[in-house]
């Protein structure tokens, strides 16, 4: 239900260049390679994979929290990322 309406509003966005497109690409990268490890755990290169994405995602993600707080809480309510932890 709501990844149907995350859908359909960055569909309708069609700004793939914009940072909240980039979260939502990344966070369905993300889901499937991480189905992927849970049937082959030894898959080391996916594994590194799997952590650059997270990287850039969180990098993504902290700039979006600095400069557009409104949009960074709707999309990570919409996603059901939990929020990054503050040193």
């Amino acid at each position: 239900m709501v990844k149907k309406k995350v859908i359909s509003v960055i569909s309708e966005e069609e700004n793939r260049g914009s940072i909240e497109f980039q979260v939502f690409h990344f966070t369905n990268k993300i889901r499937r390679i991480t189905s992927h490890l849970e049937f082959h755990r030894k898959d080391y290169l996916s594994q590194r994979g799997l952590r650059k994405i997270l990287g850039k995602r969180q990098r993504l993600l902290s700039y979006l929290s600095k400069n557009k707080r409104v949009s960074y809480k709707e999309l990570m309510n919409q996603l059901d990322i939990r929020e990054s932890k503050t040193r």
